[in-house]
């Protein structure tokens, strides 16, 4: 099968700061990187990595022709990815010494979707092929929409996360991944619990305690670990989960084994500096595992 993906695609600059700056306050920062990121694009080259033929749908701008190349690069197809006259997206991402980050977006030409562009993309899915989405492009909801009618498996990431956004796209949703406070939100907000949320499936990850999928039709839940490591970058830990489970998925993996495989790869990628170029190779994360379990 193809794992089709509506993605944005960002260059990330990083900054290594003693701390994360407090309001109004002037750092001086110790190191500066640049790499290929986004969320989408982190998502493609993770479920690539993992093994699964991956199509990438977005756009960039004319400066940003560098990070069509380099996703290429990862074995990505990228014919449905444009080329417009807006700046490519960016992220402004603040790394302190224990590994945590505060990041700023810029939205970019990841806000310049177009309808006939997907489309045409979506035109070469095949019955049950996954849709990936986030919530850092435009017309998600009009994309999930047709590949639903496709009888695509549509998996969404609800990040950066919206309520409103979340709400609009839940009926053409087949797994809805968020993380334990957005889940609290949105229970909250359409005044059900998970137990009764109305999504076939919905993964809810819990940082250093793992995660949880839940199947709505059985009511079963299936229980990962966090695998631990000392981590030096958690930039990305999110998209290289959900890629790599989107690969599971695809590879019709047992979901406790495609669970497992996608901690395993988001651990590995918090002991290195960086987004999409830290993302580990599925023989990476199989050694991994072959050592902790």
């Amino acid at each position: 099968m193809t794992i089709f993906n509506l993605g944005s695609i960002n260059a990330d600059y990083f900054y290594d700061v003693p701390h994360l700056p407090k309001p109004g306050e002037t750092l001086a920062a110790t190191g500066f990187r640049k790499g290929l990121g986004g969320k989408g694009a982190n998502q493609s080259v993770a479920a690539v990595r993992a093994g699964s033929a991956v199509v990438h749908i977005g756009s960039v701008g004319k400066d940003g022709r560098w990070a069509v190349e380099r996703i290429k690069e990862f074995g990505v197809d990228v014919a449905n990815i444009a080329i417009v006259e807006v700046p490519t997206g960016h992220a402004i991402i603040n790394i302190d010494k224990h590994a945590e980050n505060a990041i700023v977006i810029f939205q970019g030409a990841n806000a310049e979707q177009d309808k006939e562009r997907i489309l045409q993309a979506l035109n070469g899915a095949k019955h049950g092929d996954i849709l990936l989405l986030q919530n850092e492009t435009s017309l998600q909801c009009f994309t999930a929409a047709k590949a639903a009618e496709l009888g695509m498996r549509v998996f969404y990431s609800a990040a950066p996360f919206s309520v409103e956004k979340t709400r609009e796209i839940l009926p053409f949703l087949s797994v809805l991944a968020l993380n334990e406070i957005e889940a609290e939100q949105l229970c909250a907000e359409l005044e059900t619990n998970l137990e009764d949320f109305p999504v076939s499936n919905v993964l809810v990850t819990k940082g250093g305690e793992g995660s949880e999928w839940r199947t709505h039709a059985t009511g079963g839940i299936v229980k990962t670990r966090a695998f631990d490591v000392s981590a030096v970058d958690t930039t990305g830990a999110g998209d290289t989960f959900a890629g790599y489970l989107a690969a599971g998925l695809d590879q019709e993996m047992e979901i406790r084994e495609a669970l497992k495989l996608a901690s395993a790869a988001a651990a590995i990628k918090v002991t290195r500096h960086g987004t999409a170029d830290a993302i580990p190779r599925r023989g990476d994360v199989e050694k991994f595992l072959a050592l902790r379990t």
